[in-house]
């Protein structure tokens, strides 16, 4: 006998990679009795109809939104304000309202004003992606032992928390519950400030004097072509994250820029020991996220997308 879908109707805002990958995970699972999708461009939306991973398409987020019991905006941080207000008065009673971003409280602070009285208001980042983008790029795997943060507002119902824990869960994430705030203090370090540099170095590389652009191309070791994967990720995303997260980018940002001026010095200095101690502590570091399964040892600049339902080794 099977198991009813967890939720009756899953509207989803925006399908680049995340939303393409929640619609293939959710059809695959059946988390979802019907699932809607629209987007911004015509050509998106003509591409999800042809790719039949969605129930229905439909032209506006209103229509979208009509008699969902799950929103997920899909979308940069920047442009959740304007869609909240957008969709408030087509909200079913009862429904969660949710989205991806990778910044909490500025999400919070943009749409809670808009959304109605028996809404329920979850943010939600799934900590997981690629560097690719748009309507082909996502994949029912992607958030397999992945973690997929909650920052519910203070006072948020605790069963539509759950439920849409229950939601990610099925995709195959861990989930954990966290303030916004410290999500976002968390992700500076983890996330933000790490594109920041990959941007900032293979912008360095390309502007180069003597040193020509196939050389970088032909040249480029392991630790280069990681940066330049994390710098082809999407501009528009990113320049919201900074943009929205900007306080807690700028404190991780002079904490990095004390600990390489630390670096500097032992270099200019012939200071080994120093330099060795440095190494030995992030090499640590890269070890554990390897034991507890947020990566593997393996060579491969890639990323071959987990299957479905594996667990981490």
């Amino acid at each position: 006998m099977t198991s009813a879908p967890l939720f009756r109707k899953l509207a989803l805002i925006g399908f680049g990679l995340i939303g393409g990958s929640i619609a293939r995970g959710a059809k695959a699972l059946g988390l979802a009795g019907e699932i809607v999708a629209t987007a911004r461009s015509p050509q998106t939306r003509a591409r999800v109809q042809e790719l039949g991973i969605v129930d229905r398409v439909v032209e506006s987020n209103a229509e979208a939104v009509d008699g969902a019991d799950l929103v997920i905006l899909c979308i940069p941080v920047g442009a959740c304000g304007p869609v909240a207000q957008e969709i408030a008065p087509h909200l079913a009673p009862g429904a969660i309202v949710s989205d991806v971003g990778s910044v909490k409280g500025a999400v919070l602070k943009a749409m809670a004003p808009y959304l109605p009285e028996g809404v329920h208001f979850v943010p939600a980042h799934p900590v997981a992606g690629t560097e690719n983008s748009g309507p082909d790029s996502g994949f029912a795997e992607l958030f397999v032992n992945r973690w997929c943060i909650l920052t519910p507002p203070e006072g948020a119902n605790a069963d539509a928390v759950d439920k849409l824990g229950a939601f990610w869960r099925g995709l195959g994430a861990n989930v954990e519950v966290m303030t916004a705030d410290h999500h976002d203090l968390v992700l500076a370090v983890t996330s933000h400030l790490p594109h920041l540099i990959a941007y900032t170095i293979v912008s360095t590389a390309e502007e180069l004097e003597g040193v020509t652009q196939s050389e970088v191309l032909k040249f480029s070791a392991g630790g280069f072509r990681d940066f330049t994967r994390i710098a082809a990720s999407d501009p528009t995303m990113w320049r919201d994250v900074f943009l929205t997260n900007k306080d807690a980018v700028l404190e991780m940002l002079g904490e990095f820029q004390e600990d390489l001026s630390k670096l500097t010095r032992a270099i200019r200095r012939g200071d080994g020991d120093a330099l060795f101690e440095h190494f030995s502590r992030t090499r640590a570091i890269r070890r554990g996220i390897v034991q507890i399964g947020q990566d593997d040892a393996a060579a491969d600049f890639g990323r071959r997308p987990k299957q479905l339902g594996a667990k981490a080794e």
